[in-house]
């Protein structure tokens, strides 16, 4: 049996210290099996990032306004920044039957789950990863593993603005438009607050 799931709220970070932080936790964890799966919670600066078979030479990124970085997980282009939540797992898949397709369903359920407690009704979509309301995307999820120790995990936009989505092509889906909580009807929502819920969500889920 797994011990049970621990989970930090850390608040707004720089991308560039929240993949410190997931680095450092896979790198022990993968050394040290005892040490508790854990969720980190919060908030980045505005930036752009991409998966691993995306070239951020490409002329499509040229003239962002925020910086964009190529990092080690799967999918394509997309945007973090205030009113949005992100979730880090850092889980060891060795003690949750090395199953990388359970673990993207897992999130998708959570965030669906999350949605409902805060009164909007989302969904998975057959054949597209993440998290929608009708067309309008909600969240996004992209993971990498390490060793069998997962990293990366979601973005579910809670509330303010969805400007920096407009300068790309989210996730790759022409014509996708995104969508938040607050847009939903969820207001008054903080990033906070829905943090404090997926924590809750994901001890359920993840025990």
């Amino acid at each position: 049996m797994n011990e049970p799931l621990t989970s930090q709220w850390l608040g707004r970070v720089s991308y560039e210290a929240g993949m410190r932080l997931q680095s450092e936790l896979v790198e022990q964890k993968a050394n040290d099996p005892a040490l508790p799966d854990r969720l980190f919670l919060l908030e980045h600066d505005p930036v752009y990032t991409t998966g691993r078979s995306v070239a951020v030479s490409d002329s499509e990124f040229a003239g962002l306004p925020h910086p964009i970085l190529q990092i080690n997980r799967g999918g394509k282009v997309t945007y973090h920044g205030p009113g949005q939540l992100v979730g880090y797992p850092v889980l060891d898949l060795r003690t949750r039957g090395q199953d990388l397709h359970r673990h993207l369903r897992v999130l998708e359920e959570g965030l669906v789950e999350l949605s409902r407690r805060v009164g909007v009704k989302a969904e998975i979509r057959e054949g597209l990863t993440g998290v929608w309301c009708g067309a309008r995307k909600l969240a996004s999820i992209g993971v990498g593993v390490r060793r069998w120790i997962t990293m990366h995990g979601f973005a579910i936009n809670v509330c303010g603005e969805l400007e920096g989505f407009e300068h790309i092509t989210p996730c790759g889906l022409e014509g996708v438009k995104m969508t938040s909580l607050e847009r939903e009807g969820a207001t008054g929502l903080s990033v906070e607050a829905a943090a404090e819920i997926a924590a809750a969500v994901f001890r359920e889920l993840l025990k």
